[in-house]
């Protein structure tokens, strides 16, 4: 099988680019160099010359505050991007998978969300996200839409590089306490995805890894796991002000993964122990 990923320079596509695989599995990457998504034509050459059978779309506008004021960039590489894709993949028969996020839910819920609970985004960043989804089932017949949360690994920034960096530098730290989610190890996440296209158990999935922390908690955890000295001092969201509300919760459930018979991803704090060792 041939597996093309998109936004192959970023944290979940290099990962997925660099993954040791089954040996009848060829993964080739495209960063946005090589490939425009949000030109159609673009889309369509890279296809018909690459034909992969399925495709796994990382490339996204991730930049949830700076959104809030330029709604029709995000707009243009995850909704359009993203129909300009399946659009194409559908033409050569390919399997289309699509990342997506927890942003896509209010975050204002108090139970793990599934994957047939009513969307509700709050940013443009979700909103943005959403319609790349709904684009994605409405022209691609053959889809997986996996969307995931809090995601950190050894390519690019995330939470956890930032935390041990602060923690170099200073003896304690102030993180927020009342956001609540599970973090998501790019090796566990790009593993799964690379199960999933396998497959033609087609449909709407929510992977990240198990178990439910704080931002608060998750930087104790990191210090703890780094052997690290510095204090955490919890705080509140209103402490920290942003263009973007931030879900208060956004913790996943993973029925669509039980239901067709998938392992859950590990517990995120044996994820978080293993990308750490990993990183020394």
């Amino acid at each position: 099988m041939k597996i093309l990923i998109t936004g192959a320079s970023g944290q979940l596509g290099r990962e997925l680019v660099l993954l040791t695989g089954p040996t009848d599995v060829e993964i080739v990457g495209f960063g946005r160099d090589r490939l425009d998504i949000t030109n159609l034509d673009s889309c369509r050459s890279v296809l018909a010359e690459q034909r992969p059978d399925a495709i796994i779309h990382c490339a996204a506008y991730t930049a949830v505050d700076q959104a809030e004021s330029e709604p029709d960039a995000a707009f243009r590489v995850n909704a359009s991007g993203s129909r300009n894709l399946a659009v194409a993949a559908e033409e050569i028969g390919a399997r289309l998978c699509y990342v997506s996020t927890d942003y896509v839910f209010d975050g204002k819920g108090m139970a793990p969300y599934n994957e047939y609970d009513a969307p509700n985004p709050q940013t443009v960043y979700g909103k943005s996200k959403l319609a790349g989804e709904e684009l994605v089932r409405t022209l691609c017949s053959r889809y997986f839409i996996v969307r995931t949360s809090w995601v950190y690994g050894k390519y690019g920034h995330n939470f956890v590089k930032t935390m041990l960096k602060l923690g170099g530098e200073r003896d304690s730290l102030k993180v927020v306490s009342d956001q609540v989610g599970s973090p998501t190890y790019t090796l566990d996440l790009a593993e799964f995805l690379v199960r999933l296209v396998q497959t033609e158990r087609y449909g709407t999935y929510h992977a990240s890894n198990t178990g439910t922390c704080s931002w608060y908690e998750f930087a104790q955890a990191i210090f703890e796991e780094s052997g690290m000295t510095t204090a955490v001092e919890p705080c509140s969201t209103s402490d920290f002000p942003r263009p973007a509300p931030r879900p208060a919760y956004s913790v996943m459930d993973h029925s669509a993964l039980r239901s067709n018979g998938f392992e859950p991803l590990r517990h995120w704090r044996e994820a978080l122990r293993h990308y750490l060792q990993d990183c020394e």
